[in-house]
């Protein structure tokens, strides 16, 4: 059995790997410009049950990242090595990002809404509801370079209690952009059976969302759209499938310089657990296996050009050639 195939693999008990890691596959010669010969995928902590939202913290040299059921966000140290509690409860966070100011943004389950922690720890509620309405349960968020705040509302935390609570949907699952003059939220997309992930192309002019239906639902869409920001970045218009994931799906995503769509992906077959390349095109160029399903993915470190990746239980990062496009 081929060794990304194969989750047990001793691997990764022991964090070694043969060079070029086999846990790289190429599916395309444009993927080779971004590999070294010499990196491998490493495990650098396991213990989470569901681990979301990863966000780079240059300035600290650290990384944030949930661990949803836990009720956690938790603070991987680039220095030492060490994975510590960052704030407990966090409302059963998942996304996170950081605004132009540096500030965390984060996306709760728990208290159906979108906050911003300040310089000094404190909380600023940005949206919890939205005409009247409670906010299902946001899930993932995108500051754009105007300060806008984009995020998806799909609900996954209430619909059980255990990334959340059990509660009634009150509002359709939109997608939303937040004005950073007005505070005022606006519906961008309302036509997702479940709106995930999402990020920006490098000049922003396009915007690609992520569909997880499928995942309480086999007839729903699982697949990645890619839109038109037009309205002088305030709107999303087409809207065209660039990617069916079928039997899996994406989760969390980002763009690098050049253009390419690094997608988290999962379920269906072990197969499909890791991360997907693909160019501006959707083409597959390359693929990351990880032994387990990516929930979600950012670009940190010193050069914007180590891939982290939040497993369903564990952190993952990876060295390569490119750099990440999207803010932080």
């Amino acid at each position: 059995m081929d060794e990304w195939t194969d989750p047990l693999h001793p691997r990764w008990e022991r964090g070694l790997s043969h060079y070029p890691d086999p846990c790289i596959e190429v599916h395309d010669k444009r993927f080779k410009k971004y590999l070294m010969g010499n990196t491998a995928v490493e495990r650098l902590w396991t213990g989470a049950r569901w681990a979301e939202g990863p966000v780079w913290f240059g300035d600290a040299r650290c990384l944030l990242f949930s661990d949803i059921p836990n009720n956690r966000i938790l603070r991987w140290d680039e220095v030492t090595g060490q994975v510590t509690t960052f704030r407990q409860p966090s409302h059963y966070a998942n996304g996170n990002t950081r605004d132009r100011q540096g500030r965390l943004i984060t996306c709760e389950h728990g208290t159906r809404r979108v906050t911003r922690t300040e310089y000094d720890g404190s909380i600023t509620v940005l949206i919890d509801s939205y005409q009247g309405k409670r906010l299902n349960a946001p899930n993932d968020v995108v500051v754009a370079s105007d300060g806008a705040i984009w995020f998806t509302d799909p609900g996954y935390g209430i619909l059980l209690n255990y990334e959340g609570y059990k509660a009634d949907f009150e509002l359709p699952t939109n997608v939303y952009r937040l004005d950073p003059v007005t505070g005022k939220a606006t519906v961008v997309a309302d036509d997702f059976h479940k709106p995930n992930g999402l990020c920006f192309s490098p000049d922003e002019k396009r915007m690609y969302i992520v569909d997880t239906g499928v995942t309480h639902d086999e007839n729903a869409p699982s697949h990645i759209r890619v839109f038109d920001v037009v309205g002088n970045g305030t709107k999303l218009r087409g809207g065209k499938e660039f990617i069916n994931m079928k039997p899996g799906f994406a989760d969390g995503i980002r763009c690098d310089r050049d253009g390419n769509l690094w997608a988290s992906s999962g379920w269906g077959s072990p197969k499909n657990n890791g991360v997907l390349v693909l160019t501006p095109d959707g083409d597959l160029i390359g693929q990351i296996h990880l032994p387990e399903p990516c929930g979600n993915l950012c670009f940190g470190g010193r050069s914007k050009n180590r891939l982290f990746m939040a497993g369903s239980q564990s952190l993952y990062a990876l060295y390569v050639e490119a750099q990440g496009a999207q803010w932080p």
